[in-house]
């Protein structure tokens, strides 16, 4: 059965893993892959622009279906080596302010959510933010 989820990530962290085709989530921690299987969706929210700034994004900003199960590590220096995941992101994806959706009664019941870093949403809400994203009804299926 397909899940669809949300992670969370600044828009400068988030283009990395779309330009490379993967997921990063959590600081790079293993777990939260672990949850998702090949075909679930991934909506990827970034509360800002880069992470160490207090620029804000506070946009849903990538979307993307899971291609397989396997998750890796990947150092990225000596000492940070995250696990990943692949992703077959939508390239040509909209990103959807969060103000043009905060009103909908979907997201009120995840918008406390956003603090874990990776959640579970509903089929329901995520077909609202692919609809708003661009997403094709061929990526749908």
């Amino acid at each position: 059965m397909t899940k669809y989820w949300i992670g969370v990530a600044s828009l400068n962290h988030v283009a990395l893993g779309v330009a490379g085709g993967f997921s990063q989530l959590c600081h790079g921690k293993e777990a939260p892959l672990k949850k998702m299987k090949p075909g679930d969706w991934l909506v990827y929210y970034s509360p800002k622009q880069t992470l160490n700034t207090d620029e804000k994004c506070q946009s849903f900003t990538a979307i993307g279906r899971v291609k397989g199960s396997e998750i890796y590590p990947f150092a990225m220096s000596e000492t940070f080596v995250p696990y990943r995941k692949d992703i077959d992101f939508f390239p040509d994806a909209k990103q959807v302010p969060l103000h043009t959706i905060s009103q909908l009664e979907a997201w009120q019941k995840y918008r406390s959510s956003l603090r874990y870093g990776h959640f579970e949403i509903d089929k329901d809400f995520f077909l609202v933010l692919a609809e708003r994203m661009g997403l094709p009804m061929k990526y749908e299926s």
